[in-house]
């Protein structure tokens, strides 16, 4: 009786998206596209248990923002709760608008309890899916929703599309987010574990209480569909598969990629990845495939080791048997330690880097910096409890400085200098300041205290700069998504060990790399990316992983005004709000 209730409580949730064909190709010149966010508690019940969630709108995911390539948009957020919040547009470039970007004390002061702060920016030369959320704190574990630009031409892939689907990866806490990470920080030990993951908010057949909140798709057999995927998890890489389905990928972090088959996907924190489906497989008697995400474990912490699982179902062909319970079995699933998919999966990833879509990698440098994304451990301070390894506190830096937020926002502090003929000074340091076997060191015997504050990079408008990423065994190698602001970039070379500067670059991809905003470095390895920094504004760059965020596994950069008209950062918009 209780797999029967099951069944059909599963099917009382079936999600129908099956609108008419999406529309790729728009005659429709740029628009104003003009949104409203009230940022508001909403009680929300999961797993059982039921409490106050802030969301967007009282939605959980948020709401989508859907607009055209070209367009403007305009996004006017009220805080209507008694903590201060910002929202982020993750993977919008921001050109010359740095002030809508949304990290909190970089580009702006938080948007206070009662107050409203209108972002404005132009979307330019991007298409595809990205994501928003909230960028204070550990708020995104629910602010969060998708970003979706479609195109103005057809997309430059087939068979023809039937729908295009969201698949929203999440994390659910059955207790309160913001104790999480205060009692983290308080006593310097690890965060609490998420108690689910989510698809679309649901968490799915796996976990207490929630057959009936499970996230179903119909589908037509024979028909192909886009899955525009999104991981807005805060704590984890994820794998995502469908049972005996192959996806294509067409798309990553809002760029068309040369398209590959595979039977799954690895998507970390922050990561977009549009794949193709086709429902061409045959169902069992209950009609549906399960689909499934799971963690990509790489760390030695503690971590939600759970699963999350959706349903495929196609259209028509419903059991005949009650009592048929739907599979939740996805054999092509990787396992959680499946590193080797993981790196073969990344490897596949191409620009398109045709005429119509180039791949502008940089092919020769103007600077090249090196650091290290390492955790740390760090000694309690006199007379405090710690409850880190060892009795001290975990910490997180780039070259040994943990990243500090000041109290104003430091594009506000350097937009005088902008527009000054003297340079911003850079202080961050642009090499380890101590060379070592970086992924060899005693992860626990070594020194790891780290320095505090925010050291800024930076560089002239429109350097070639190329950034290594090198991870370090202090505590546990690790797969680190790093995320940099206000560019894309390329990921020209990749590799586990310790960065060689001699022999490493001969083995860049500067043909067709894969163009992202967030890079999943390898556990033990390194990472180079290079890009244009032709973009002014104060950029933070960070790892998508929160805890190593509030540890200070970050920094930030800076880039002045060019010498052309539209090569200037814009002035600060009225209603920026104040510290």
């Amino acid at each position: 009786m209780e797999s029967t209730n099951q069944h059909c409580m599963i099917l009382l949730v079936l999600v129908l998206i099956l609108t008419c064909n999406v529309i790729i190709a728009s005659s429709s010149s740029p628009a104003t596209k003009r949104f409203h966010f009230n940022v508001e508690w909403k009680q929300v019940t999961r797993l059982c248990h039921t409490k106050s969630l802030l969301t967007v709108n009282g939605e959980y995911p948020g709401p989508t923002i859907a607009v055209h390539e070209g367009d403007r948009v305009e996004v006017e957020v009220t805080n209507r709760i008694a903590k201060n919040t910002t929202i982020h547009w993750h993977g919008i470039r921001q050109l010359r608008t740095a002030w809508a970007d949304g990290p909190a004390y970089i580009t702006q002061c938080p948007i206070r309890g009662g107050h409203t702060y209108t972002y404005k920016f132009n979307v330019v030369d991007q298409r595809g899916t990205l994501l928003w959320h909230a960028h204070f704190s550990w708020q995104r574990a629910s602010v969060h929703g998708a970003f979706i630009i479609y195109p103005r031409v057809p997309y430059p892939f087939s068979p023809k599309i039937q729908a295009e689907i969201p698949i929203i990866f999440g994390e659910w806490w059955n207790g309160d987010v913001d104790a999480v990470e205060s009692e983290m920080m308080l006593l310097g030990g690890g965060p609490n574990s998420s108690d689910a993951y989510t698809i679309n908010g649901l968490p799915g057949p796996l976990y207490p209480c929630s057959a009936k909140d499970t996230f179903v798709q119909a589908v037509e057999p024979g028909k192909t569909y886009m899955l525009r995927i999104i991981n807005a998890a805060i704590s984890n890489e994820l794998f995502f598969a469908v049972a005996n389905h192959t996806l294509r990928v067409v798309e990553v972090d809002a760029v068309y990629t040369k398209p590959f088959l595979t039977p799954a996907i690895m998507i970390a924190p922050g990561q977009t990845t549009n794949v193709l489906i086709t429902a061409n497989q045959a169902p069992d008697p209950s009609g549906m495939f399960p689909m499934a995400a799971t963690p990509y474990l790489t760390s030695s912490f503690p971590a939600d080791n759970t699963t999350t699982v959706g349903f495929l179902q196609y259209k028509g062909r419903k059991s005949g048997n009650k009592n048929t319970k739907p599979s939740v079995v996805v054999p092509n699933l990787p396992k959680m330690t499946d590193t080797p998919f993981a790196t073969k999966f990344l490897g596949k990833l191409r620009s398109l880097a045709t005429p119509q879509y180039p791949c502008r990698v940089p092919k020769a440098i103007d600077k090249r910096v090196i650091t290290t994304i390492s955790l740390n451990l760090q000694d309690c301070p006199p007379n405090r409890t710690c409850k880190g390894y060892a009795g001290k506190r975990f910490y997180a830096s780039m070259n040994n400085q943990s990243f500090v937020r000041p109290l104003m926002s430091i594009l506000e502090g350097h937009y005088k200098s902008f527009t000054s003929s003297q340079m911003l000074a850079s202080r961050f340091p642009e090499q380890p300041p101590k060379a070592f076997n970086f992924t060899g060191v005693d992860p626990v015997a070594e020194n790891m205290n780290t320095e505090f504050g925010n050291k800024l990079l930076a560089v002239p408008f429109g350097t070639n700069l190329e950034i290594v990423l090198q991870d370090t065994s202090f505590l546990n190698p690790e797969n680190h998504p790093i995320h940099v602001h206000g560019h894309n970039f390329f990921i020209v070379g990749q590799g586990f060990g310790n960065y060689d500067a001699k022999v490493d670059p001969m083995g860049y991809n500067l043909v067709d790399p894969p163009e992202r905003n967030t890079v999943a470095v390898p556990i033990g390895g390194w990472s180079a990316i290079r890009f244009k920094a032709d973009n002014p504004g104060a950029w933070f760059i960070h790892c998508h992983l929160e805890q190593h965020t509030s540890w200070g596994l970050a920094m930030a950069f800076v880039v002045p005004n060019g010498p052309g008209a539209t090569q200037s950062l814009l002035p600060p918009p009225d209603d920026l709000p104040s510290c």
